[in-house]
């Protein structure tokens, strides 16, 4: 059953309504709303990792009002930021894919998002509990956050990778078509 909704999920990722939408929604918020937010530092999950000392100067940097606006972004924005993200890379691996059997490596970005989703969870408690941050608490959230983005390099060379093979071949085949004529 499960099996079954996801496949269904990358059906619809992959149409290009909803590969526009997800990419006008990625742009947006990378572009135009994360870079704004007024927390008053750089946001952690926009790190590689990091310990303890480092996330605790952090949420010291973003000051009482920075971390309320970081944990209620956390939890609203950057939830639906892997949603968007998660379409449109599942849509793109799905859609271009290489072959019929290698459709489930559209689950590679939704791995990447429910590690963000997590990651999020970690980051709002540490941002609503602070200065009571544990540094076991510190290294979940480092290690989301750290797993995410090594599959994101994965997912987003793949995602590309396949757009470009898809585009280099229907170049390919339009201008030998062109010969033919």
């Amino acid at each position: 059953m499960v099996y079954e909704q996801m496949r269904r999920f990358f059906e619809f990722s992959g149409r290009t309504g909803t590969l526009a939408v997800a990419l006008v929604a990625v742009a947006v918020l990378l572009l135009v709303v994360f870079p704004n937010l007024p927390v008053g530092g750089d946001m952690l999950d926009t790190k590689p990792g990091y310990a303890y000392q480092e996330a605790m100067a952090s949420m010291e940097e973003y000051g009482a009002d920075g971390r309320t606006t970081y944990a209620l972004a956390s939890m609203s924005l950057d939830t639906l930021f892997p949603l968007a993200y998660v379409t449109l890379f599942a849509g793109l691996i799905y859609r271009f894919r290489a072959t019929e059997g290698t459709w489930w490596l559209a689950y590679i970005p939704v791995v990447a998002g429910l590690c963000d989703l997590l990651e999020n969870v970690q980051i709002t408690a540490m941002l609503v509990q602070y200065p009571d941050i544990g540094a076991v608490q510190v290294a979940w959230a480092s290690a989301f956050t750290t797993v995410k983005w090594w599959i994101g390099s994965g997912y987003q060379i793949l995602g590309v990778g396949l757009l470009l093979l898809a585009a280099g071949r229907a170049v390919f085949a339009r201008i030998r078509g062109g010969d033919e004529s």
